[in-house]
């Protein structure tokens, strides 16, 4: 252990820790934007410079290790001074409208320049021109981009996909597309990521409250919104709810309040995928010869881009099932439409996801296989809700807790932890195994695809049969997953690949807590909804049941093909419609 003193405060840390983390250790923050422990480590920003006593520079604490007997002071005149100047600096190449920007009061840069007192900038300001296609749903503004590189670290070492890159030299360097192209041309899957690790408004999702702000005002639109799993997890967050305030019975509360005609569920369709993904694999198994494996799940756009983006050879591994917010978005102008007397043109579907992959997955040519256009016509991410509740002027600790309408709006806990990863893999094997068996197993029979680890292998014996699976969060996982298949070295029956590290919890829609990794916590939260929900089988959901019953008939069947199935290997799949 090495022993020293940060202001005035004796610590004790193992050899090789940092000057910021053993100075967090005892509970002093060393303000910082760049950093981003195992990831973003270069000593970019110079915010986080501390005083070495003996020592005549300053030393960046994020990249300093501790020495035995070493004095540090984090706050002296010279620090105070030097970190100022620096943030000065940084602020003069930065957009400063504060009010205008979507991270306001959640801002890094915003928080630290605060701390500071910096109420003026004593050097030019020089902003670099910003030019994006307005239309793409991920933003980037030029102008508030401070180099950090924490998207191209993210990008480049979490999710492989090598998007952002570093352009020119010296002061005039800048981040941009790798490539010098257009985003549209990129192989990004807007997986999001980027968006949750930038420390100020630099990334960010397209907003598109103003749509559904003119659907809700249109009195002839009926407006239907949907709730993916994992929102339920983190709406709360930016409002200063506790876990009891931001029950779903809240949230659906103030929903209603907003003007929504009816709030549904996405664990129903979550449920839904179940009977046609779950039966997929069984009708695979049985026909192994013609089909390719292993079979891969299909609810993630992230992970179906990724496919179709480095891997398009596989595209036939993944299920035809469509993901839960596009089928809810079908059944909702058909199923739904029929059962109401409502005319699907007249149906305005909305989802809130976390995740910002889903705005062009809504788009996407094919996802409109109720005849009533775009079968999802928005998405907004979590951070829209928590914006769009916060414009209507509603506390939701005054609210009384709804429920969901139906009959789209019950679930199951299989349905609940598709918002986590393993979630769905462990909620089709759960119908799988009855379906194969001719009876339930214990709803908790296959914990073992669950965990934090990026990628994670389990064996499970179904009718005789030992099937071998493999869960993975995380496209660089998922890219090693890949190359291991193709060289022969791995071999699985069933795959489930979710882009964003933790699964939907972790989104790149979700709120953002720099420097906080949540996935964890929230998808425990949806593992306790699973828990205490009365059904735990997606087969089981009598509204599900009753789907088939009336509309569907029974999984895979003509019609639940039409409208809850699609051709991934098209030419035609990665389109995306003109009118967003």
């Amino acid at each position: 252990m090495i022993n020293l003193t940060i202001d005035g405060i004796s610590v004790s840390v193992p050899e090789g820790t940092t000057v910021m983390k053993a100075a967090a250790g005892v509970g002093i923050e060393v303000p910082h934007l760049c950093f981003l422990e195992g990831i973003n480590e270069i000593s970019a920003c110079k915010v986080c410079v501390v005083e070495i006593q003996g020592k005549n520079k300053l030393a960046t604490s994020c990249s300093t290790p501790v020495e035995e007997g070493m004095v540090v002071y984090t706050n002296s005149p010279r620090v105070r001074k030097a970190r100022r100047s620096n943030v000065e600096l940084i602020l003069s190449q930065h957009d400063c409208r504060c009010a205008t920007c979507v991270r306001s009061g959640n801002c890094s840069l915003q928080k630290i320049s605060n701390d500071l007192g910096i109420l003026g900038i004593p050097f030019e300001e020089e902003l670099p021109a910003s030019c994006w296609n307005e239309d793409f749903p991920l933003i980037r503004d030029a102008r508030k981009c401070i180099k950090c590189m924490r998207c191209v670290q993210i990008c480049d070492k979490v999710q492989a996909m090598h998007v952002w890159g570093v352009q020119n030299t010296g002061s005039r360097t800048t981040v941009d597309v790798a490539g010098d192209q257009p985003i549209e041309k990129s192989p990004c899957t807007l997986c999001g990521q980027c968006i949750t690790h930038c420390p100020t408004g630099a990334l960010r999702e397209r907003d598109d409250i103003g749509r559904v702000l003119q659907a809700l005002s249109d009195p002839e639109k009926i407006t239907v919104v949907q709730v993916a799993p994992a929102v339920r997890t983190a709406w709360g967050e930016e409002l200063g709810l506790t876990a009891e305030e931001a029950s779903e019975g809240r949230m659906v509360a103030a929903l209603k309040r907003i003007g929504f005609d009816y709030v549904f569920d996405t664990n129903f369709a979550a449920d839904l995928t179940i009977m046609e993904e779950g039966n997929e694999l069984i009708e695979r198994l049985g026909n192994a010869e013609k089909y390719a494996w292993p079979m891969f799940t299909s609810c993630c756009p992230g992970w179906v881009s990724f496919v179709g983006t480095k891997y398009p050879q596989f595209l036939k591994n993944l299920s035809s099932a469509k993901s839960p917010q596009q089928m809810f978005g079908a059944m909702a102008k058909s199923y739904f439409a029929q059962k109401r007397g409502i005319d699907p043109n007249n149906i305005y579907s909305i989802s809130v996801m976390p995740c910002v992959s889903k705005k062009r997955e809504a788009a996407l040519v094919g996802m409109n296989s109720a005849g009533a256009g775009q079968d999802v016509d928005v998405v907004l991410t979590t951070r829209e809700l928590v914006r769009l509740v916060r414009s209507e002027h509603i506390n939701p600790r005054f609210l009384k807790e709804q429920e969901f309408d139906s009959p789209l709006g019950l679930s199951t806990g299989a349905g609940v932890i598709f918002g986590v990863t393993g979630g769905v893999m462990e909620a089709a094997l759960r119908t799988a195994y009855a379906v194969l068996e001719g009876k339930n197993p214990d709803a908790d029979a296959f914990q073992a695809v669950r965990g934090e680890k990026g990628r994670r292998e389990a064996d499970f014996t179904v009718a005789g049969r030992v099937l071998h699976t493999c869960t993975v969060s995380g496209l660089a996982n998922a890219e090693s997953l890949m190359e291991d298949i193709i060289a022969g070295k791995v071999s699985y029956d069933f795959v489930e690949v979710m882009a964003c590290p933790g699964g939907c919890v972790g989104g790149g829609g979700q709120p953002i807590h720099d420097g906080c990794e949540l996935a964890a916590p929230r998808g425990g939260a949806l593992y306790r909804l699973d828990r205490e929900r009365n059904l735990r089988f997606s087969h089981e959901n009598p509204e599900v049941q009753k789907a088939y019953e009336e509309y569907l008939e029974k999984p895979l069947a003509h019609r639940a093909h039409e409208l809850l199935h699609s051709d991934l290997t098209s030419a035609h799949y990665f389109e995306v419609c003109g009118d967003r």
